[in-house]
């Protein structure tokens, strides 16, 4: 009778020589993909690098609201875009921030931020009775919006715009968006373009990258802490 005495036979397993040749194998491909992807990468990167900055920043259609906010910071762009809108008949008031300010100012020694933008308004031509300051001492954007939110109710003021440079535009409406949340009035966060580099080649300079940069890690902060 015919039969199959065949045995099964175990494979030997694998030398340490053999496992570190397919571990560097493994490596190489991972290697040359990352090579392929970096290199397509660059040459694609100014394309690219301008779609990041379009999915970053957002901007809301300006239309007539009550009153433009001008935020601390940015004494040579927010106070002139404000006036802007302010000689275009789309706001009947200004409000600018009152931030903390330091002893040097206390003590009447240099001009702080607040009436800075209180001086630069009234060199273009916004009149004093149509600036007021909201706020005391706001340390930062978020203190802004719970500021602006209080002198809204207490003026029963509805529709507010923010001019604002557009890499913090993303972070600035959320957290009023946030803060407004219940509120009968509607913000409206406008962008423009700083005077420190282009949206299309934000990149190209040393400002634009740590401005960029900064303004993510700020936006991921904010809605990790609020």
């Amino acid at each position: 009778m015919l039969f199959d005495d065949r045995r099964s036979v175990p494979v030997p397993p694998l030398t340490s020589r053999g496992c570190w040749i397919r571990r560097l194998r493994r490596l190489t491909a991972v290697l040359l993909v990352l090579t392929v992807f970096g290199a397509w990468a660059w040459v694609e990167r100014d394309p690219l690098l301008r779609s990041a900055a379009d999915l970053w920043i957002v901007s809301d259609s300006v239309t007539h609201a009550d009153a433009a906010v001008v935020l601390g910071g940015g004494l040579g762009t927010r106070p002139f875009e404000a006036a802007e809108l302010y000689k275009k008949g789309l706001v009947n008031k200004v409000l600018i921030s009152q931030v903390e300010e330091d002893r040097a100012v206390a003590i009447g020694v240099v001009q702080g931020y607040t009436e800075s933008n209180r001086q630069v308004l009234l060199k273009l031509g916004v009149p004093a009775n149509a600036i007021e300051t909201f706020g005391k001492a706001n340390k930062n954007t978020r203190e802004e919006a719970l500021a602006l939110r209080e002198w809204a109710e207490r003026h029963a003021t509805l529709d507010l715009i923010i001019p604002t440079e557009e890499f913090t535009t993303r972070r600035v409406r959320w957290i009023f968006h946030r803060e407004f949340a219940g509120h009968a009035g509607r913000i409206k966060v406008s962008s423009f373009e700083t005077t420190l580099f282009t949206k299309g080649e934000w990149w190209k300079t040393e400002q634009g990258m740590l401005i960029f940069q900064n303004e993510v890690l700020k936006y991921i902060y904010y809605r990790i802490k609020y």
